[in-house]
């Protein structure tokens, strides 16, 4: 059989190449990711039906969007691996294998597009960051979101606080008849823990401000610096969810190729025990 190692004489009706260890572990890995795309789905038609009570999202960051869409593909992944392992069909094995190798070599090519191309995937993520601050009323996951980035980091606005003057509601312009007119969200604020009572309307008028003056009150700096002397400073960090993320991959495109090679042995020997069957010397 081409090299390959061959039944003991006697049990070829019996013997089967097929390892019921690496069967049953490809399921159970399979099956777990299979229960988190599940949740994934569920998660993000709730929050997509309640967003929908309250406001019209922006489906172009809509988080819940996000996660229904990788949740979908997911669970399609993970069934052709659930069924292809349980059912030993090489075909979905083979779909399940190739889906999760073009996901991890997208990923791998993102990832050393991003570092080669640093300055234009930083001139994109100021683009997307000021389209946010655009639509910052617009969306409340939205506004979460930049309110939660710009209170971890210490920052306001992309490049400088004056930023905010991009939304139609913190416009500094004369003919802005908006109460917010020239001020800043208040995750911009710089919060005196001391303080008794706090100041909600700390960010009213600061773009009127110099930057020295406003920068008594709020933080003056964008988010954007922030966020890359936050990814120089945590490489180590980054690496590690990276190596979290390819690892489980790894493992099921190889246990996956493992199973296909079993299965495509114990088909040639089935073929080798039909065709000699009613070989005496076999």
């Amino acid at each position: 059989m081409g090299g390959r190692r061959r039944a003991p004489l006697g049990s070829d009706e019996d013997y089967s190449f097929v390892s019921p260890i690496v069967k049953y572990l490809l399921f159970l890995f399979n099956f777990i990711f299979w229960i988190i795309a599940l949740v994934m789905v569920a998660i993000g038609v709730y929050a997509r039906m309640m967003k929908h009570a309250a406001a019209l999202a922006s489906l172009s960051v809509d988080p819940a969007i996000m996660l229904m869409v990788v949740g979908i593909l997911m669970f399609i992944i993970t069934f052709c691996g659930c069924v292809g392992s349980l059912r030993e069909n090489i075909c979905l094995l083979q779909t399940f294998c190739i889906c999760l190798t073009v996901i991890f070599l997208l990923q791998l090519t993102a990832g050393i597009l991003g570092f080669v191309f640093s300055d234009k995937a930083r001139n994109r993520v100021t683009k997307m960051l000021n389209n946010s601050i655009i639509h910052y009323r617009d969306d409340i996951d939205l506004q979460n979101l930049i309110d939660y980035g710009q209170k971890e980091f210490g920052c306001c606005g992309g490049v400088t606080f004056t930023d905010w003057s991009q939304n139609m509601y913190f416009d500094c312009k004369p003919d802005n008849p908006s109460k917010e007119r020239c001020s800043v969200p208040f995750s911009c604020c710089i919060i005196d823990k001391d303080e008794m009572v706090i100041n909600t309307m700390c960010g009213h008028d600061m773009q009127e401000k110099e930057y020295t003056e406003a920068g008594n009150q709020i933080h003056t700096n964008g988010c954007i610096d922030k966020l890359v002397n936050w990814i120089h400073s945590n490489l180590f960090l980054l690496g590690g969810i990276a190596l979290g993320l390819a690892i489980p991959q790894l493992v099921g495109i190889l246990l996956s190729q493992i199973l296909i090679n079993q299965i495509k042995d114990q088909i040639e020997l089935q073929n080798y025990n039909l065709k000699h069957s009613s070989d005496p010397w076999r």
